[in-house]
Parts: structure tokens; sequence; C-alpha cells
């Protein structure tokens, strides 16, 4: 996942959405509900309780690359084990963070963050190992994927020698100080997939998870160059932004199909960014003042996937605080409540735990209590079916006491994930 603004999941947010957008904010928090009514309507709308666990630049875990096998599988059982403390019953673990993989895929590399070196065997099966020990604590395992990221550099001699960028130099953009698969071309598009979809195949994840990366993050003074593409591709739409957004499309539609294909009871769920449009840009737009869109600035138009059901649920990455002047949480919470209405599509709130009690933040953040209010909002909002917390690093520290506080608040019993059977 990203932050807010777009840096790269592997910063402060490594991969927290909508962090780097947010700026600070002093609007009077909404009041607490009634404690008996909204603790009943949590237990209804608190579903999902996910945790991201985020390992590219090892963000959260392996703790630091070259750990031997047996350290990586027993941080990796630890971090399980926490979400079971926490009553938490879902894992979003990123098996695909730069073009490479937590798993023996034939189509690309080992994943550098486990050895240090892309393409060295582990020597264990670290995807294979995590689904059976999820599933054995009664957790659901979701494949976090990134789709187009390759690199946080430009160098592709930096990637392993069988790499498909460096045999297809063509199908990449440096852009940001970053290296991204293009999303223009129809053959990266068909190739993504097939990476992805060959862990769906091999195990038994209960859904493919996608962040907010896309078309990259706005970085000023760059253009990302898919100037060719466009001219061999896009003479069918009026201007560049809506040939983007139709590959875009084009990706989503197109995996979800695969997936109903190949496991029909597989999830496909996506956390954008969580600004579609600023209702400046579009009366249908929530009232934000965001800067950033993912409509406008990542080519992918979040609201038409759920109107189309390309997606089995959302989670939005409504990383800001009750509040806050431009994004406010609550006015978001309402937005995205009312885009699933009627959809079937099921929405889990994505929220922003690395912020609680970091240095820096607003002083929303620095009370413990914070975190918990945004689950008492939620809960009183009928198409909120739970929450995702970012991430497992924080689920662990609990800087303030944030997640205890939210979790005796709302979670006094540990619940199946939503897509689990009762005998699993």
């Amino acid at each position: 996942m990203t932050t807010a603004t777009g840096a790269a999941f592997a910063t402060v947010g490594a991969d927290a959405p909508g962090a780097a957008a947010e700026r600070r904010g002093t609007r009077k928090r909404e009041p607490d509900p009634e404690p008996e009514r909204v603790r009943e309507q949590a237990a209804r709308a608190g579903g999902f309780r996910g945790m991201w666990m985020a390992t590219v630049a090892n963000r959260d875990w392996p703790s630091r690359p070259g750990l031997g096998a047996d350290a990586q599988r027993a941080e990796l059982l630890a971090h399980l084990d926490r979400a079971v403390e926490r009553r938490l019953n879902t894992v979003v673990l990123q098996v695909r963070p730069t073009a490479d993989a937590l798993w023996p895929s034939p189509y690309e590399p080992w994943a550098q963050c486990l050895t240090g070196t892309q393409g060295r065997d582990p020597g264990w099966d670290p995807l294979g190992t995590a689904v059976t020990e999820a599933h054995g604590r009664g957790l659901e395992l979701h494949a976090w994927f990134n789709p187009y990221r390759v690199a946080n550099h430009t160098d592709p001699t930096r990637l392993t020698a069988s790499h498909p960028a460096r045999r297809h130099p063509d199908w990449t953009v440096p852009y940001g100080g970053k290296l991204y698969y293009n999303p223009g071309l129809p053959e990266v598009r068909r190739f993504v997939q097939d990476a992805m979809l060959d862990a769906v195949r091999r195990y038994d994840v209960d859904a493919v998870h996608w962040d907010d990366y896309f078309y990259p993050y706005p970085v000023a003074g760059e253009t990302f160059a898919d100037d060719d593409a466009y001219a061999r591709y896009g003479g069918d739409f009026p201007d560049r932004a809506d040939w983007r957004r139709h590959n875009t499309d084009l990706l989503v539609s197109e995996t979800a199909a695969r997936i109903k294909e190949l496991k029909p009871r597989v999830a496909f769920g996506i956390s954008p960014f969580g600004v579609w449009r600023d209702i400046a840009d579009d009366p249908g737009g929530s009232d934000t003042r965001a800067g950033v869109a993912t409509y406008d600035d990542l080519y992918a138009d979040t609201r038409k996937w759920i109107r189309k059901g390309w997606i089995d649920h959302v989670v939005p990455q409504l990383y800001w605080h009750i509040g806050h002047p431009d994004t406010d949480y609550a006015t978001l919470l309402d937005w995205w409540d009312a885009t699933v209405r009627g959809t079937g599509v099921g929405l889990y709130i994505g929220e922003a735990l690395y912020k609680a009690g970091a240095a820096g933040q607003p002083e929303a953040w620095q009370d413990p209590g914070e975190l918990s209010r945004h689950l008492a909002l939620a809960a009183r909002r009928p198409g909120v079916g739970g929450h995702c917390f970012f991430a497992a690093k924080e689920v662990a520290e609990d800087r303030n006491g944030a997640l205890a506080a939210a979790v005796a608040d709302h979670y006094q019993a540990r619940t199946r994930p939503p897509g689990r059977p009762e005998n699993a």
C-alpha cells in the first residue's frame, strides 16, 4: 500500500495509503455514540478484522533480509499469533512486493526481502507456510500483490539476471526514482495476471488483494513516459487519462473473471486511496479537498469497479482523523457507505494504526481513543463490514495503546472471518 500522498508503501506507511496527502486539522471530533448500542452494532458490522503485513523493504516482515529460514518462520508465526491475541481474523500478507515472489514462482524470482538477494531460494515456502499456519489459527490469509511496481530504484542491472523486466526492458518505465511495468501494454497486463494467479492456483488463499498502486502517484516535474503505448493503443479514446483508466479497468475486470474461473470461492478485494474524487471536481465525489484522487491521479475508477461488481470487497484507506479539515474521516466514511449501498460489495475500512501515538502526527492521533471512535462511527453505518489495520509492526508495538482500546471496546470475543465456514 502506499501512503496517502503516494509515497511508496515501503516508506512510513509502507504501502500505507493516503498518508502523504494528509494535512493537519483541528476540527472538533464527533462525540462518542452511546456505548451499548455501539457494541451491539459493532458485533454485527465488525466481521472483518484484518491487519496488513508488508514485506516490501522489510517493512513488517521479515524484520531484516538474510535471516535463516527458521528465524523467518518464527517471526511469521509470531505475527499470526499476535493477530489472534488481538482478536483479529484476517492477515493480508504482501506476497509480491516488487515483481518478485514469496513462493517458488515460475514467472518471477524469489523476493529480495527474504535473503537480501533477489532470486536466491530462502530454503522454505513462506506463502505455503503462511496459508497453513493462518488457517490452523482460524485466520483468513489474503494474498496481497502489487501489480506494476518492479523496483524501488530505476537500475535494471540491480535486478536478478533472469528477471522479466530485464528480458523485456520495453515493458518498463522509470518514474519518480522507481521502476514500473507499463500498464498500457496488453502483454504486461497478461503477464502480471499470470504471475499473480499462479499463487491462487497453487495455494488455498482466501482472497486476492491489491493496494492503491496502479499508475504511480504523481511526482512534480516528471512525466510517465507511455507515449509509444498511447500512440499504439490509445486512438479510440478522447484523451490519455481516459485511455489509462481503461487500461486499469481491463486489469481489474480481467483479473476478476480469471479468479472466478480458476477458484470461484476466492474473493477479490482492492484497497484504494480513500478519495475517489473531491466534490469540487465531481458532484458525485466526497466533500473533501484531498488534492489527490484515485480517478484523476492514479487512473483508477474505484467507484466504477464497485458498481460493475468486479470486486468482492473494497478496503478504502481512510488514513485521516475525525475532524480533519480537508479529508474528514467521518465524511469519507459516509461517502463509501453510500457508494457500496445496494451493490453487494463488502466494505472494510483501512485504518491508520501506524499514526497512533507516532511522533509528528496531529494531536488527534496522540489520543488512544481516536481509533476506537473510528470503529464506533463505522458501527453506525450499515454498509461497513469491518476494518483492516496498517500494519503488523504497529499491531505488535501498539505505541499508545490505541489498538488495545479498540479491541477492548469493540472486539470482546473472537469471530470467524466473513468468508470462512464454521468448521474451518
